[in-house]
């Protein structure tokens, strides 16, 4: 799960918060012995969000969009199936949003992780989503599912074609019921 916030140690370095997670799966606890094959994977995802130089950081030495590339990567090295992401982005600048959108997208080509993203962000729905929970009403639930018409790969170009903008228009009617 991702939340808002990167929620990592800070008293860790960026690549220990990333082993924290199956150190502890494997010996229930932290396990200080090394473990080449898992530091190996470590270092790939650090690359993979690039970060490869930042494996001895700590989080308050790193920007906003690299923490929440180290969550990521905490996230990624679990090999989850299924990835709950609860507004990640929503604190982040334009410019590091976009960024992340592009990197989100990057990210699910090569690991194909089913993701459960929460966004008030239509917009970020349409560009990152295969379908579109339409949540509202009284009692409140899912109001209708939309499928989104665009292909894969995906990228932020991609909110300038018209089926980009059916899409948003659709989930804005839905919202207005």
């Amino acid at each position: 799960m991702l939340f808002q916030s990167p929620m990592l140690f800070p008293w860790l370095t960026t690549k220990k918060n990333i082993l924290f997670g199956p150190k502890a799966q494997r010996s229930r606890g932290l396990d200080e012995r090394d473990d080449p094959e898992l530091d190996a994977e470590a270092d790939a995802i650090l690359d993979t969000v690039g970060l490869g130089k930042f494996g001895d950081a700590f989080p308050h030495e790193l920007s906003g969009g690299m923490r929440h590339r180290a969550a990521f990567a905490r996230a990624l090295i679990t090999r989850p199936s299924l990835l709950l992401m609860d507004e990640p982005f929503g604190a982040l600048d334009a410019i590091t949003r976009l960024r992340m959108h592009d990197f989100l997208l990057n990210i699910w080509e090569q690991y194909r992780t089913t993701i459960i993203f929460v966004t008030h962000d239509i917009e970020e729905a349409v560009l990152l989503g295969d379908r579109v929970a339409v949540m509202g009403g009284r009692p409140p639930g899912i109001g209708e599912v939309i499928d989104i018409p665009l292909g894969r790969p995906r990228h932020a170009v991609d909110a300038d074609t018209e089926s980009f903008l059916v899409a948003k228009r659709r989930i804005r009617a839905s919202l207005m019921v």
